[in-house]
């Protein structure tokens, strides 16, 4: 049976429960072992926190995009506009749908929000630079890597509990014109 076609809206504060469990099953634990955007190796824990996940929903120029076919929801991911770019992140699909393109449909609608309703110039993201198969993903897609790097923030169990001590985000970039 082919599923409905994915369908997108904007989050509101009914869907964190479970936004944060579509998050955290593509990310951690055993569960994310069923797709290949696991970190499950990298870290433990949270990989979104409620409060986070709600202050992206409700602020201004921000939004939560929740990908929905006739199964509930099926993947997300949180637009927003920062330092005159749009930025794009928390990006999930559920582990057993990976694979098939709905990523693909998820990220062009966050890059249509960005160009045609907010008018911006740029996405911009960060990924853990040990994620050489996801960047490649985003390679393929128009991003480049920038060489520039912010720290992860170890101590702050909002993102999750460390198994390295090496982790990094490394800043991507596409021009959205």
């Amino acid at each position: 049976m082919t599923p409905a076609p994915l369908r997108f809206r904007a989050a509101v504060p009914a869907d964190v429960p479970a936004l944060v469990a579509l998050v955290t099953s593509a990310y951690r634990g055993d569960a994310s072992r069923a797709g290949w955007t696991t970190e499950a190796d990298l870290l433990d824990g949270e990989r979104i926190a409620p409060d986070v996940l709600l202050a992206d929903i409700r602020r201004p120029r921000s939004r939560v995009v929740l990908g929905e076919d006739g199964t509930g929801p099926v993947a997300c991911a949180h637009v927003a506009e920062d330092d005159g770019a749009g930025y794009f992140g928390m990006f999930a699909v559920a582990p057993r749908r990976q694979g098939g393109g709905i990523g693909h449909a998820v990220l062009a609608e966050c890059e249509r929000i960005a160009r045609e309703e907010w008018r911006l110039p740029l996405m911009r993201m960060t990924v853990i630079d040990l994620r050489e198969e996801l960047i490649a993903w985003y390679q393929r897609r128009g991003y480049r890597r920038t060489g520039r790097h912010r720290p992860f923030p170890y101590g702050d169990p909002r993102y999750g509990i460390p198994r390295r001590d090496d982790l990094r985000f490394e800043v991507l970039e596409k021009p959205l014109s």
